[in-house]
Formats: C-alpha cells, structure tokens, sequence
C-alpha cells in the first residue's frame, strides 16, 4: 500500500509508539525524515536515533525516551503542512508551540531546522509539524 504522506506516517508511527511505551521504533528512512528525528534528537524528546542505509530502503530507528514515571517524554505530534495544503511563514511569523514549550519544525531554504533557529537564522519556510 503507498503513503500518500510519508511524514505523517512517521508522526504517527511515533505517536503511537510513544502511547504503547515501546523502547524503539522502525520507520522507511528519507532525507527529510532523517533531519526531523535529528531536531527530535537535539531538542530532547528522543533518546537517539540512527539510520542504516545497508538495504535498498534505508531503515531509521527512533529510540524513544521516558521520565522515570514511564510517561513519554513528547505529548504531541502534529503535522501541519500537508500536501493537499501547504503551510509557510514568515521569519517574523514562525509560530510558538505551546507557549515556547514544544518546537515547530521549519524546512527553510538553509535547511530543516527548529523554531527557534530558524528565528535565529532570520528565515521563513514551510510548518511540517508541531512537537510538544
């Protein structure tokens, strides 16, 4: 069966992931993927990740991280911009998640980065999904 939307089949597959307190999860790698799990990674929701590119699909694997209670460490996943809707923004405009508590995930011209970068960096680009 093909996936009209890779990246939200990605969201969903760690959101659900996440709700079944799995240690890890195995996703069909992409460079945009691979750049999402690394902000993940950078930002602290995930433990680690890592990308074996030895087969003809390359595999990327999520390690998934808890707090000590076993609750996950990221409430939420939401994709926003989605192919039959596209969503960009502005430098001055790029959204805070939660009140500066989660982080929007930006693919810009300088490449996918955080909220917060892309601010820093001084660059507009398109919302592929919120992370709080």
């Amino acid at each position: 069966m093909a996936v009209t939307d890779p990246i939200a089949d990605m969201l969903t597959r760690v959101r659900n992931a996440n709700r079944a307190k799995l240690e890890s999860v195995v996703i069909p790698s992409s460079h945009l993927k691979n750049e999402i799990a690394k902000i993940m990674y950078e930002e602290g929701y995930i433990r680690s990740y890592e990308v074996d590119d030895s087969s003809i699909a390359g595999i990327l694997k999520i390690y998934l991280k808890y707090t000590d209670d076993k609750k996950g460490v990221f409430s939420g996943l939401k994709r926003i911009s989605k192919p039959g809707l596209r969503v960009y923004v502005e430098k001055a405009k790029i959204p805070r998640v939660l009140g500066g508590l989660g982080t929007a995930v930006i693919s810009t011209s300088k490449g996918v980065m955080s909220g917060k970068n892309a601010k820093k960096n001084g660059v507009g680009g398109e919302v592929i999904c919120y992370i709080w």
